[in-house]
């Protein structure tokens, strides 16, 4: 006998934990852990100034971040599974504050490397929007997690929105360390916040499905062996790659065009803006449409308006409709693709197994940034970035057409 993966019961919350709470509260979170990180490369120029810097030593900084994001977020999406939320938000709160403390007080590539790279990367796999949508999907009714996951991938959207001409006027004014410092004490506004999405641990769930009894070894051998779950993790790879690339490297990419750093803070903010209708639309449609098409879409899209983009000369405004129309597809990724996990696997280990696929993510943004830097300073330019950017696009785009839809068969095992 089989049965489709099974889902744990959403929890029981408390009187004040409404789902309007649990869902402003986690798109508070979204929002202030996304913002910071997505306003970092406005620091790349003034840094490097000061320091006589090249750009590879701080893309290779934001590279450890991306990449140590990715490798935590497993991690943290496991002991959130086991032993609920709320701990794993507080630990990545106060890395997060801490990174961009000593970031402040960076004056070696060192230093900038365990700030910026180590103990940010490690706090945003504690405290980002990841673990928000496994916290939504576990404590929402199913009928309101798909719009849940789209209106939490929006909230970082809307701190990048916010973030980004907020932290180029900081540093105009007040100067970068002063800015570094105001998000880093920003940042510890999550932990109060994360007790409203807080999950219990698994020994408090009563009355599991055999199914979701399931360990976390096999969950991942079975994750790992499912071929549609393999696709979707590679093709997660360019969304990473691109998304980072574009952060780090797009505000010196347009100054070196001659587009002033106000501008560049607006392009930023523009694809926030916009990332909020994409998300919101795309949690919205994943309802109705397949998720594997809307996810194709969404990386043609992204190649064919990068490739608009480097085609024509780079004025004002062709770099805000290129933030506009990147913005419709920045994060909206992430809806379907979380919700692909939990309808394959369940939401038992969601946090993990999605966690997983973000290494993917979180691989190919290290690359994006890290290449963007190398590239630089070795042809004083990112063009061929560029052209990487648009073939992985393609490539991504065709890879997730054959994912098949529908939950895994488990065997039950028959009583004697």
């Amino acid at each position: 006998m089989s049965i489709p993966a099974g889902e744990l019961a959403p929890s029981r919350s408390s009187n004040w934990r409404t789902p309007a709470v649990i869902i402003l509260c986690g798109c508070a979170i979204g929002m202030l852990g996304f913002g910071p990180r997505s306003a970092l490369g406005f620091f790349v120029q003034p840094m490097s100034h000061e320091f006589a810097w090249g750009r590879d030593v701080f893309g290779l900084a934001i590279a450890f971040q991306n990449l140590l994001w990715g490798l935590g977020q497993p991690f943290a999406g496991a002991v959130a599974d086991r032993f609920g939320l709320f701990r794993v938000m507080c630990v990545g709160a106060l890395l997060y504050a801490g990174g961009l403390l000593l970031m402040r007080y960076s004056s070696t590539p060192l230093s900038l490397n365990i700030g910026a790279g180590v103990m940010v990367g490690f706090g945003l796999a504690g405290c980002s929007f990841n673990l928000v949508l496994s916290a939504f999907t576990k404590l929402l009714p199913a009928e309101k997690r798909g719009l849940a996951l789209g209106a939490g991938t929006a909230a970082g959207s809307l701190g990048q929105f916010l973030f980004a001409p907020i932290g180029v006027a900081l540093i105009d004014n007040f100067g970068w360390q002063q800015a570094l410092t105001v998000f880093g004490f920003l940042m510890l506004l999550i932990i109060p916040l994360a007790l409203a999405i807080s999950t219990p641990p698994v020994a408090t769930t009563a009355n599991a499905a055999p199914a979701d009894e399931q360990t976390i070894t096999r969950a991942l051998a079975e994750a790992f062996g499912h071929r549609s779950y393999v696709l979707l993790v590679l093709g997660f790879f360019t969304c990473g790659f691109q998304l980072a690339f574009i952060t780090v490297h797009l505000p010196a990419f347009l100054v070196d065009r001659g587009i002033s750093t106000q501008t560049g803070g607006w392009v930023i903010a523009a694809i926030g803006l916009f990332n909020i209708m994409g998300s919101l639309s795309v949690g919205y449609l994943q309802n109705s449409l397949p998720k594997r098409y809307i996810l194709s879409a969404i990386y043609f899209t992204r190649a064919l308006a990068t490739l608009a983009f480097i085609s024509f000369p780079i004025t004002p405004f062709s770099a805000i409709a290129f933030g506009a129309i990147s913005g419709l597809t920045w994060l909206s990724t992430v809806p379907p693709t979380s919700a692909l996990v939990a309808l394959m696997f369940g939401t038992r280990w969601l946090a993990t197994l999605y966690g997983f696929a973000f290494v993917s993510h979180q691989v190919g943004g290290f690359l994006g940034v890290w290449l963007g830097g190398i590239v630089f300073e070795k042809f004083g330019s990112y063009t061929p970035i560029w052209w990487l950017s648009i073939l992985f696009g393609v490539l991504s785009a065709l890879i997730n057409l054959p994912i098949v839809e529908k939950p895994v068969q488990r065997v039950v095992a028959q009583p004697a």
